[in-house]
């Protein structure tokens, strides 16, 4: 069985890295819209024999089921485990009791991803035992799926190298066949203030402003940024006055 499965961050401390552009309320309502934008994808995506939301907090399960999917909760342990052994305990549950024979992992931060992404993904995973889509910025992971599950570990926690490297140079040296899925909408993510920037206009740009995260970021960005000294790479922040 093809499994999707997509662990969710307990609301409590969700997205740290923004907590400079909104309190802790507004940053778990910034989570509940990305959720139900992805979960809307997902939903219409018929190429996964179960699609699993793994979360701590009630409010994000519950949305899960409401939209059809299975919520798993997850029991928070202290000292808190490593992204790894959260995705590890994940993936064992997908074998365990779903009987998972591949499995795909995402993130409720992917706000531009399709369900033709996730449809492409899943055609490739019968293809390779390892495809994998690097998160644009960072050389982190946007989208990642194992054939069997259990074929290799993450890399998310090491603290020298980025996970999609490491990962990679793993799956090198054990000789797997890899696939590297190449696709802007897979990879952006939504992790440091400046991405919230660009993707209130990346999402205009796509059309997507029907969507939860677009709703929020126009009602609650006070602010957006500028290239500083005509560079690309370097923004400045900078008081709203009009839309983008």
């Amino acid at each position: 069985m093809s499994t999707l499965l997509i662990p969710v961050a307990p609301l409590s401390r969700t997205k740290s890295r923004l907590r400079d552009c909104f309190p802790k309320e507004l940053l778990k309502d910034l989570t509940i819209a990305m959720f139900k934008d992805l979960v809307k994808k997902v939903q219409n995506v018929e190429c996964f024999d179960c699609k699993i939301i793994y979360c701590h907090n009630e409010e994000i399960l519950d949305l899960a089921e409401e939209f059809g999917l299975i919520g798993i909760k997850e029991e928070l342990t202290r000292p808190r485990k490593s992204f790894d052994l959260v995705i590890n305990d994940l993936n064992n549950i997908a074998i365990k009791d779903y009987d998972a024979v591949s499995t795909i992992f995402t993130f409720l931060d992917v706000i531009l991803i399709s369900e033709n992404n996730l449809m492409e993904i899943s055609n490739l995973m019968k293809l390779n035992q390892l495809v994998v889509c690097p998160a644009i910025h960072s050389a982190g992971i946007s989208i990642f799926g194992r054939n069997p599950p259990d074929i290799l570990p993450t890399h998310f926690s090491n603290t020298n190298i980025p996970s999609f490297v490491a990962l990679l140079k793993d799956a090198q040296s054990r000789n797997l066949k890899i696939s590297i899925y190449d696709s802007f909408k897979a990879s952006w993510d939504v992790d440091i203030p400046q991405d919230l920037y660009l993707s209130y206009m990346y999402l205009e740009i796509f059309n997507l402003t029907n969507t939860e995260t677009y709703k929020f970021l126009k009602k609650n960005l006070k602010s957006t940024i500028i290239k500083k000294n005509n560079n690309n790479r370097v923004f400045e922040i900078k008081k709203k006055k009009n839309n983008f």
